[in-house]
């Protein structure tokens, strides 16, 4: 799969003080997601049991022990994976996942 973007993680872990926490954890997702082949939800829940997965392509991956979130919207057709919010649980549960 094709991450967009690797940034956007860095970003958390630099620039927001509870992201410290997040980067060994958001790191290791990344890598294991670059490797992935993922055609349907069906996959990625074989990889990752806990994902939640949303409509419109839309997923909930839970980091570290569920001390953050990461959502992501994923084009399985074209295998390119947009990372569109990580953060706390807390922040978490001030966005809407669907839209955001």
């Amino acid at each position: 799969m094709r991450v967009i973007a690797l940034s956007t993680l860095k970003a958390y872990w630099t620039d927001n003080p509870s992201g410290a926490g997040a980067k060994d954890a958001t790191l290791a997702w990344y890598q294991h997601a670059s490797k992935a082949d993922w055609a349907s939800p069906t996959d990625v829940k074989a990889d990752f049991g806990n994902a939640s997965i949303l409509k419109d392509g839309r997923v909930v991956f839970n980091i570290a022990g569920n001390h953050y979130r990461l959502v992501v919207w994923i084009n399985y057709t074209y295998r390119v994976v947009y990372i569109r919010f990580i953060g706390t649980h807390a922040e978490y549960d001030k966005i809407d996942a669907q839209t955001i």
